[in-house]
């Protein structure tokens, strides 16, 4: 089936997208607007895009047309932020900060989250996580008046103790994350504990296969 996205609403892309690209990490965002507030929401058009430097990128929707979510504008005035991994520990509280709170709602108490200081940004990272990446905004695009893309600088990251497997190497024990993905329509989510090992295959090796295969 042929999809023709100039011709379709804005709507049926987005359902087309959501339903494919899966699965999606999600950022849990805590960030801070200028009286100081704490905002937490998250966001599953996420990824990780560069090692060095180390950038993450986040898009945000608008909240309704026209108007920007809190996320966007507070990291509009305050460009610093702390993206939050999220477990299945973590997956109700999540979205209970997913809900369409106002700007005065502080989110993390709703959810009965713990708030604790990070070390190197003003906002706060979120003590249930198991990781936190501490981000400084390195450029925002915008898409439109309500919708932008934010690409972060990882200035410092915090992994729960018992998924460290070597702190001098940076070894993680992934698996021990238990993290979470978006799926596809509004609340259909993915465990990633179904997992398969395909290592990445070598120009000799390959081409020592198909000699052998002669």
């Amino acid at each position: 089936m042929f999809f023709d996205f100039d011709r379709i609403s804005a709507d049926n892309r987005y359902k087309l997208l959501v339903s494919t690209v899966v699965p999606r990490p999600i950022a849990w965002v805590v960030s801070i607007d200028l009286a100081g507030r704490v905002n937490a929401a998250p966001f599953s058009f996420f990824n990780a895009v560069s090692q060095e430097p180390p950038i993450v990128v986040i898009g945000i929707g608008g909240r309704e047309p026209g108007r920007s979510k809190d996320t966007a504008e507070n990291i509009r005035h305050t460009p610093e932020f702390v993206v939050n991994l999220v477990n299945v520990a973590c997956a109700e509280p999540m979205n209970v900060t997913a809900i369409e709170w106002g700007p005065e709602v502080r989110e993390l108490e709703e959810a009965g989250l713990t708030p604790i200081p990070s070390e190197k940004v003003r906002p706060p990272r979120i003590a249930e996580s198991p990781v936190s990446l501490e981000c400084v905004k390195h450029a925002t695009v915008e898409l439109g008046a309500d919708r932008s893309v934010v690409f972060g600088r990882v200035v410092a990251m915090h992994v729960a103790d018992e998924a460290v497997l070597d702190a001098a190497k940076c070894y993680i024990d992934t698996p021990k994350l238990d993290l979470i993905g978006r799926m596809h329509g509004r609340g259909w989510y993915t465990r990633t504990r179904d997992r398969f090992e395909m290592p990445r295959i070598a120009v000799a090796e390959w081409k020592g296969r198909a000699k052998a295969a002669e």
